[in-house]
């Protein structure tokens, strides 16, 4: 990693700068057959955070947390200029691909049966036959993570050998399941990748790629749902002001990269 390992936003910690430090972390702890998870931390998180005594808990425990959104990696230089945008969506193929080099048995958790056998076929297309994928399950929509279900879910996943598993399954409930695996000391890495699964199979469109090289993702999204994401990227607007405002304070007082 990088030498400075750590910076806070909004009292919340990134330990991972890049998806390249990011693939190397996971796959050198899977392959030691440690229990560790990974968060994507974004603005909407931020916003739940501040809400949700669960989702702190969780985020405090977690082993490896990434930037995940264009406001938050900018945030995050203000402390360590070696942050990068790093996504769930992102990270997924190649850390596929790394994982069926390195022989490391996958668990896809999450979306849709459809969905999960489209990508599976797509990913042993992809790695040539390589990947071993130790099981896959699309969970009931009620599905709680601090249930008996959540616990028979994590034994299977447990009993499959599995080192990797990527959680499919939104914000909070995909972190929340991967803390309750993270307590159980299962020997697998929980991948928090959200609607990664559903972008590769067209499932649910990503913005093109223009938009995400200019870090504004959000702006095609609240243009394709502006019902349904209009009030959540409001509050996730006027947070990110708090803390801009924040930083700019600090500056002026000669407190640059404050954790707030």
């Amino acid at each position: 990693m990088s030498q400075q390992q750590t910076c806070r936003r909004d009292g919340q910690r990134i330990n991972v700068a890049s998806q390249a430090e990011a693939l190397d972390a996971i796959v050198s702890a899977a392959a030691q057959g440690r229990a560790f998870n990974v968060f994507t931390l974004n603005l909407d998180h931020l916003v739940k955070l501040r809400q949700d005594p669960a989702f702190r808990r969780a985020y405090s425990k977690a082993t490896f947390v990434t930037a995940d959104g264009a406001p938050v990696a900018m945030l995050a230089r203000r402390q360590w200029q070696e942050v990068e945008r790093t996504t769930g969506a992102d990270l997924f193929i190649p850390l596929c691909e790394a994982a069926a080099k390195s022989n490391l048995p996958i668990y896809l958790f999450g979306t849709e049966d459809a969905v999960l056998d489209t990508v599976s076929q797509r990913l042993a297309r992809d790695t040539a036959g390589q990947i071993s994928i130790a099981g896959t399950e699309a969970p009931p929509r009620d599905f709680s993570p601090d249930s008996a279900e959540a616990d028979a879910a994590l034994d299977r996943i447990r009993d499959s050998g599995a080192r990797i598993c990527f959680v499919m399954l939104g914000a909070p409930k995909q972190e929340l399941f991967a803390a309750r695996a993270l307590e159980r000391g299962i020997p697998c890495g929980f991948v928090c990748v959200g609607a990664a699964a559903d972008f590769l199979t067209g499932h649910q469109i990503r913005a093109p790629q223009l938009f995400q090289k200019l870090g504004v993702e959000w702006l095609w999204r609240l243009g394709s749902h502006p019902r349904r994401l209009g009030m959540r990227y409001a509050r996730c607007a006027v947070l990110f002001a708090q803390l801009l405002a924040a930083d700019a304070k600090n500056t002026f007082q000669g407190q640059p990269g404050s954790g707030r």
